[in-house]
């Protein structure tokens, strides 16, 4: 199952009391906080979470399945890490027997 934002907005609604826009408001200002920071080249951590950083990939040299033999170089950039945090490590670990 899909979780998507709306879904979260809707649960969080049903929890507090808030209305549904002002949970999305929160939700997507706290995501655009998140971006932008990544975005500044900072790392975001978010105790009980995880954190989030910023890491640089090394160029590498790729391969056209629909043209074989050519080679193509994909140049570094910027991607975003997440590590959990020991909280959710140990909550998600507890998944895998149910895990078809």
């Amino acid at each position: 199952m899909t979780v998507t934002k709306r879904d979260l907005v809707i649960k969080i609604s049903n929890e507090t009391g808030l209305t549904q826009q002002q949970v999305f408001d929160v939700i997507q200002k706290t995501l655009d906080s998140v971006t932008g920071s990544l975005a500044g080249g900072d790392e975001v951590v978010l105790r009980n979470f995880g954190s989030f950083q910023v890491r640089k990939t090394k160029p590498k040299v790729g391969r056209n399945p629909n043209k074989p033999g050519t080679e193509q170089v994909i140049p570094e950039r910027a991607v975003v890490k997440f590590k959990p945090g020991k909280e959710m490590k140990e909550r998600v670990a507890k998944v895998l027997p149910h895990l078809d």
